[in-house]
């Protein structure tokens, strides 16, 4: 009676044997700054799967299956030997990581428990080691460092995190070195209670955010390059780094704008990030090192990190942007994976199906203090969590007139939004800023199939196409698809051979997030509708890429940068007497004609609104009886399968 038992005993003391024979190391264990690599190296795991994973901790104590981030130990050349190694850039999270391998089998899926696009979560059952603990040295200064501008020409704001609430300031000067001023920055920090729904106040998706920094470099020359550290005597500071001020006499204008970038990250993780940012930063910081000391600022206008509830991505973000927004300003508005939670206060029935849970339960928080726009709109959350701040604002800077507003919070007649938008167009001073931008995250205008969003198209139509088209706006930028569309001069649906009147309208939502049926069909996307372009649409993109604002009293260029070459695909010129040249071309056809005459009422835009969701149906019923038949290449990891989620 006695045999099985000890048979069991010496399996288990086998077995265990076995276990602990598994060695991980890592090094180095002492990191200087965000992006320093540590190389990962096991051996002796037996009968290794192709499913074995390396988990990535921080804090180090955290449970097996509240991790970073993850990599397949298969992604090492020499896996199947049992032993192999993973360098990986490291993000510094303000505490310190360890990396833990485990076993894990297909037939141990668990088709339950997947991440947001339905790819299996890996398991947790076979723990087989862990590393030592890696940290970051103390000394080195802040990181995250990103400028934007105040309501004050000559001011620059700059903004930074660090790990405790400390003394911290920022120093500036002509020279590296010769800091002719220094300024202390206020200090802001948000907690878990503070979130608003899951994932982001539950213990997998919270992280400590740090100690949000803000300081305010004044009284600068125009146009002047500045040099400048920010952080403290002792907590050490950051490595110089230098901007160009405004310059108010001059009316040359260089903007770089984009929406929907996100962030990238070197591992898997609970939600699908977005590699296409990488190459969005790497072509715009050539940009800007190309233009010298010339002015510039950048334009992110919406769904920023896509961090949705998973705090570390937002540390990602501002690490990966802080090479270009430690340069020029960075300057957003605000999106729906922000913004979006379930009781959020401005909700009306015609948008429940719009408003939905996009922001993963930050309801605004970590975007309304991790940057501070110029202006001083503020929404309550209803909750203990602070007011929803930039939500809309505008400034001058050169020959525009920049305009910012939210399409995730009240912009109907009436509002404050809606005042602030009419008051600050009807007081544009044309003979300074002959053009006017307009830039907000959810289209007016857009061929892309997004039913969801129709109540939203039909009340910017509404409410706002008419302030544009009264107040001659030049320009509407919009992102949420995320891929690039130029309209014609439109108004009311109706093309018009000027921008007075007849603003262009363009979608630039293709900074890098891959959510969206393409305009084209793709081998590895074979089940995605194409959908028909109407003669409004003058161009459209699948490229992701950026556009480049360049503007003069006289004339306006914008032009759309693709990621594949770095070159332009696409460029249309404003005028200042209002044409508008697409190309080389003059657009002088009244392209409403191909289209049916639309008269001026209300009434009608509903039934543009209607042909816009016949066309799109008709196009995917076409696109997917054409596409459904062809097969998926194979990979070798997880296939990113969803579509629909912008």
């Amino acid at each position: 009676m006695m045999k099985l038992p000890i048979f069991l005993l010496l399996l288990s003391l086998t077995t265990q044997t076995s276990l602990s024979k598994v060695t991980i190391s890592v090094t180095p264990t002492t990191l200087q700054k965000s992006g320093d690599t540590v190389t990962i190296s096991w051996s002796n795991v037996d009968s290794p799967s192709k499913l074995d994973w390396l988990g990535l901790y921080s804090p180090p104590d955290s449970p097996h299956d509240h991790f970073i981030g993850y990599k397949f130990l298969s992604s090492s050349p020499s896996w199947q030997s049992g032993s192999g190694s993973i360098s990986l850039p490291i993000t510094n999270l303000r505490s310190n990581y360890s990396f833990r391998i485990f076993h894990w089998t297909e037939s141990e899926i668990n088709p339950k428990r997947h991440d947001h696009d339905h790819n299996p979560l890996p398991g947790t059952a076979h723990f087989l080691a862990e590393s030592d603990v890696v940290g970051f040295e103390s000394g080195h200064g802040p990181e995250q460092i990103h400028l934007a501008y105040t309501d004050v020409e000559d001011e620059m704001r700059v903004m930074f995190v660090v790990g405790d609430g400390e003394e911290r300031s920022v120093k500036w000067g002509e020279r590296d070195g010769e800091w002719s001023h220094v300024s202390v920055a206020r200090v802001v920090r948000y907690e878990r209670e503070d979130m608003c729904d899951a994932p982001a106040n539950g213990s997998i998706g919270w992280r400590d955010p740090g100690w949000i920094h803000d300081g305010v470099m004044k009284d600068l020359k125009k146009g002047v390059r500045y040099c400048y550290q920010v952080g403290s005597d002792s907590k050490g500071w950051s490595t110089t780094r230098s901007f160009v001020s405004r310059n108010g006499d001059s009316d040359e204008t260089i903007a770089f704008l984009f929406g929907d970038m996100g962030t990238s990250t070197p591992y898997a993780t609970f939600i699908r990030t977005q590699d296409e940012s990488i190459s969005t930063m790497k072509w715009i910081l050539r940009d800007i090192e190309a233009i010298g000391d010339k002015h510039a600022f950048v334009s992110h206008i919406g769904d920023i990190s896509y961090a949705r509830g998973y705090s570390w991505l937002w540390d990602h973000f501002f690490t990966q942007i802080e090479p270009v927004a430690s340069k020029v300003p960075y300057h957003v508005c605000i999106g729906n994976h922000e913004y979006d939670w379930p009781l959020q206060p401005w909700k009306p029935d015609w948008a429940n199906a719009v408003y939905g849970t996009d922001g993963g339960g930050e309801c605004g928080v970590p975007y309304s203090l991790k940057f501070n726009m110029p202006g001083n709109s503020s929404d309550s959350t209803g909750t203990r969590a602070p007011a929803t701040r930039n939500l809309y604002y505008s400034f001058d800077t050169g020959a525009v007139h920049f305009v910012y507003i939210s399409t995730e919070t009240n912009f109907v007649a009436g509002s404050s939004q809606y005042n602030f938008i009419k008051q600050d167009l009807e007081s544009v001073d044309r003979s300074k800023t002959p053009f006017v931008v307009v830039q907000g995250h959810r289209p007016m205008y857009t061929t892309s199939n997004e039913n969801r969003d129709t109540p939203m198209r039909n009340k910017l139509l509404e409410h706002l196409e008419p302030l544009f088209a009264k107040y001659n706006v030049t320009l509407a930028l919009w992102g949420h698809v995320h891929r690039y569309e130029r309209f014609c001069p439109v108004n009311n649906f109706i093309c018009g051979s000027t921008w007075k009147g007849f603003p262009v309208h363009a979608v630039i939502g293709m900074g890098g997030q891959d959510w969206q049926s393409i305009w084209e069909p793709r081998p590895d996307h074979p089940n995605d509708p194409i959908f028909p372009q109407p003669a409004r649409s003058m161009f459209r993109g699948g490229e992701f890429g950026y556009t480049k604002l360049v503007a003069t009293k006289e004339k306006l260029t914008l032009t759309y940068v693709g990621n594949h070459d770095g070159k332009m695909h696409d460029m249309v010129e404003f005028l200042a007497s209002g044409e508008v040249l697409s190309g080389d071309d003059s657009i002088s056809v009244d392209a409403g004609a191909r289209i049916g005459v639309v008269d001026s009422t209300f009434s009608w835009y509903v039934k543009g609104a209607s042909v816009l969701v016949l066309g799109a149906f008709v196009g995917y019923i076409l696109g997917y009886a054409s596409h459904s038949r062809k097969q998926n290449g194979n990979k070798a990891s997880w296939t990113p399968v969803k579509s629909e989620d912008i």
